[in-house]
């Protein structure tokens, strides 16, 4: 298939509505965690699909629960507008059995209310995810796998000023 007519049938699938979790812990690092499924060190935070008729907050929580098994969070704020990413064309046709062509997401900050110990990957028994960490939030862009890189910037764009230490707090 020529590149025209790939881009052209690529640009013709919609894209799967999910929503993403950016989480605080007291000093102002934010969690990601590694994929099992992607090699090498693909780091990235909590994210997935909102449910039909499933409402975005409710859809982070689900998220957090399946994915870290933790839902102690406090909501901060949520992005102005929905983020898209688009996948790159060798997972166009594998991921989401080739439904779409990436994700429009809502991402929420949130602050980890909870301790380290209620982080459980496995927590669903089909864990996403086989390390994590607690990183500057600057780093994320970083860090991430290169087709998320921009969606991954802009949330560290909107959220810059917002992702802070506890005890310097703007609210």
């Amino acid at each position: 298939m020529s590149k025209t007519r790939k881009d052209r049938k690529m640009s013709a699938l919609p894209y799967r509505k999910g929503v993403g979790a950016v989480l605080l812990n007291s000093q102002g690092q934010v969690f990601v965690a590694k994929r099992i499924d992607t090699p090498g060190e693909a780091w990235q935070m909590p994210q997935g699909g909102v449910d039909k008729g499933e409402k975005p907050r409710k859809a982070v929580v689900r998220e957090l629960l399946e994915e870290i098994g933790t839902d102690k969070v406090e909501f901060i704020a949520k992005s102005n507008d929905w983020i898209t990413y688009d996948l790159p064309d060798h997972l166009v046709g594998k991921v989401w059995k080739g439904r779409y062509r990436g994700q429009k997401q809502r991402w929420f900050l949130m602050r980890f209310v909870g301790n380290d110990g209620d982080i459980d990957l496995n927590s669903s028994g089909h864990p996403e995810f086989d390390a994590w960490q607690w990183v500057d939030f600057q780093t994320l862009p970083d860090i991430i796998v290169p087709f998320k890189r921009k969606l991954y910037e802009e949330i560290v764009g909107e959220f810059r000023d917002l992702a802070v230490p506890v005890d310097s707090d703007p609210r």
